[in-house]
């Protein structure tokens, strides 16, 4: 069977392989992201979802000989507005007042490269309708996941307290963890990285 490099160090991307019992290593992917972003200012946001997720396997494709690379990536737009991972505490807060009763589109993608090719990739989307949120809930939430939820699109980390933020969610529960992991598995398969 082939071998697997997941191009990340997210820990939410990690357990997830590691849970569907999918045997890999992982390499952080070097790769500009607020630059392959500004080149693509004004493009929808699956589209720049798959480019980052292709940039990051590509990165690491490049130093693997004969593995496949899985990359992903995540992002947040809300009432049209793209969200990065909130840079400070007081910028998670601003962030979260925003999302208050609004729904929250969170895309994620995926993409399998070998050598110097892409050769598959997927973009999903979930759309999560975040409840009316109190400065007090906010502050109280923030000072129970903060650091924790710095290094999340959305302020938050659907597996812990982050679940109180939303009324619903339309979607995979994968996607909302930043993979469209059953996609990923079908691509495996298809690749002989995992048995059919």
């Amino acid at each position: 069977m082939s071998t697997l490099v997941l191009a990340s160090q997210s820990a939410s991307r990690r357990a997830m392989l590691t849970e569907a019992g999918v045997p890999f290593t992982a390499r952080a992917a070097d790769v500009d992201e607020r630059g392959i972003e500004a080149e693509m200012y004004g493009a929808a946001p699956e589209q720049i979802a798959l480019a980052l997720a292709r940039a990051k396997a590509l990165a690491v494709a490049r130093h693997e000989d004969e593995a496949w690379v899985l990359g992903s990536d995540s992002l947040v737009t809300v009432d049209g507005r793209r969200f990065d991972k909130p840079r400070s505490r007081a910028e998670a807060a601003e962030h979260l007042a925003f999302f208050s009763g609004k729904v929250m589109e969170l895309h994620s993608a995926a993409a399998l490269a070998r050598g110097a090719r892409t050769e598959w990739d997927h973009a999903d989307v979930a759309r999560l309708t975040v409840r009316e949120l109190s400065d007090a809930f906010i502050e109280r939430y923030l000072a129970a996941e903060w650091p924790a939820v710095s290094g999340c699109v959305g302020v938050f980390r659907i597996e812990a307290l982050g679940v109180q933020l939303f009324e619903s969610i339309e979607g995979s529960h994968f996607t909302v963890l930043g993979m469209p992991l059953l996609p990923v598995l079908g691509a495996l398969r298809e690749r002989g990285v995992l048995a059919a």
